[in-house]
């Protein structure tokens, strides 16, 4: 499979040769009878740094459908109504997987939020899938899907081209895209960040200079793919925190050629350049940052995204686990594969997740505070780990299924016990 590589690139692919019109200034005119549609991620009149937009070129135009009706077939896929929101600390085991046969839509289970698709936001989902999507496409009309695999790898297809990801990759699907997810190797669970705000991007990196973190080059885009199928498929939509479906009479994913800057894309997290100290203390976790969604709030994101790789630790005089701290920010965490170095006493699990809501007091439990304090702070790499945080500057509203679906733990907070008082002269 091919890839383009470089994020926010204007990319110009075609799965058949004429296919794209000749004359780039009017994409408007294509070749075979295709039909020219423009897809809009950002409003016509944003700054020309800002606007999102690519032409496709497609066998027929996404019109030809009929009236979308309520669905109903994924009902742990649905926004949080704030009934549940807890200050409470909050960490879950792991999605079981499924009973027979349940595609990505319907393994999709909501677990918190905010905002909305209006005013901004994030949703926060976990998939848990036994089958791929057959004849069947989700447009998700709310929000961009930031995918994130934890066991089982992935194809998604979309109406740009296909990406392959596995765990330690992600995927990003523009808001608005038509996709449906193949299971490559069996089964397959992971996490969803559903972003209701400004598209991710990649942070300024201010004194860090031209270089470091996610680089541009290493986020991969599709080149043209379609298939041409004449048989009845389902389209599932996500429009206003709901699920509507129709029905269309031939594959969406229809094609031919496309040109643009608006389109889906996967990164191999190992191509992140950590940055942390050569001297002392312990950096703040921004600087793990692989994508930012910012807000009308400069430097206050409406949502990051952050991981927590391999690494050496290297700094002297240092307590180096994250430190104890209570944030502006709420953060949802979770685990791909390993340990995280802050919660090594167990029970935050591959596949598992845990909540942090703003200005609630948080850090590294009992045991590995002990351990670090004890500790001789000599060059030490962090390996065999992959953790990560969606990260929002609003409250996150659990739903119904967090609070009561079987998942939480009843205990967590109880591995901060055991701290003993300080001793003072």
């Amino acid at each position: 499979m091919s890839y383009q590589t470089g994020f926010l690139n204007h990319f110009a692919t075609e799965a058949v040769e004429g296919a794209l019109p000749e004359d780039r200034n009017s994409p408007q005119r294509p070749a075979f009878g295709l039909y020219a549609e423009q897809f809009s991620t950002s409003a016509f009149t944003a700054p020309r740094v800002e606007n999102r937009r690519s032409w496709l070129y497609r066998m027929r135009p996404t019109t030809a459908h009929g009236a979308f009706q309520p669905y109903s077939g994924a009902p742990r896929f649905a926004a949080p109504d704030g009934t549940h929101t807890t200050p409470n600390r909050l960490r879950w085991d792991p999605l079981t997987m499924p009973d027979g046969e349940v595609d990505f839509v319907d393994g999709m289970v909501t677990y918190g939020g905010n905002g909305s698709p209006a005013e901004g936001g994030i949703g926060i989902h976990l998939y848990a899938t036994s089958a791929s999507m057959d004849r069947r496409a989700l447009q998700n009309s709310d929000g961009e899907m930031l995918i994130v695999p934890q066991t089982g790898a992935l194809r998604i297809v979309t109406e740009l081209g296909r990406i392959d990801i596995a765990p330690g990759h992600i995927g990003l699907v523009p808001r608005g895209m038509r996709s449906r997810v193949e299971l490559i190797d069996g089964g397959a669970r992971g996490y969803v960040c559903e972003n209701f705000g400004e598209p991710f991007r990649l942070p300024d990196l201010g004194p860090i200079g031209a270089n470091g973190l996610a680089n541009p080059r290493d986020f991969e885009t599709p080149v043209a793919w379609f298939e041409d199928r004449d048989e009845e498929f389902e389209i599932v939509q996500k429009f206003n925190g709901k699920l509507w479906t129709t029905t269309i009479d031939h594959s969406p994913f229809d094609v031919v050629a496309w040109h643009g800057n608006s389109a889906p894309c996967r990164y191999d997290l190992a191509r992140f350049n950590t940055i942390g100290t050569v001297s002392f203390d312990h950096p703040d976790p921004s600087i793990f940052t692989v994508l930012t969604s910012p807000s009308a709030i400069p430097g206050t994101a409406n949502c990051d995204f952050v991981i927590f790789p391999p690494r050496w630790m290297v700094a002297e005089d240092t307590f180096r686990p994250p430190w104890f701290h209570r944030n502006v920010m709420s953060e949802f965490m979770g685990l791909i594969h390993g340990e995280y170095d802050a919660k090594e006493g167990g029970g935050f699990v591959p596949g598992g997740a845990s909540l942090h809501n703003q200005f609630n007091g948080h850090g590294p439990d009992a045991e590995s505070t002990k351990r670090a304090m004890e500790a001789s702070v000599k060059p030490h790499k962090i390996e065999d780990t992959l953790a990560f945080m969606f990260e929002s500057r609003a409250v996150i509203h659990t739903t119904d299924f967090a609070m009561n679906g079987g998942l939480l733990q009843s205990d967590y907070d109880a591995c901060w016990n055991g701290f003993t008082k300080a001793r003072l002269p």
